[in-house]
């Protein structure tokens, strides 16, 4: 499934993963639920959170 994922995401191309709001998007970064970091004012996710948080699901 995560095969051809890139290494870093765009909070776009998570939520479409994940089949989420971008309410929820956000409620996760910032509960660190989701492993991310900030490029100026643009959130990045990691590939590998997106993976332990579907497994945690």
């Amino acid at each position: 499934m995560f095969e051809k994922v890139p290494d870093i995401l765009t909070p776009r191309e998570c939520m479409q993963l994940l089949k989420i709001g971008k309410n929820s998007m956000l409620k996760y970064l910032h509960s660190g639920e989701l492993e991310g970091f900030k490029i100026g004012n643009r959130w990045r996710i990691y590939k590998y959170s997106v993976i332990d948080f579907v497994m945690r699901r």
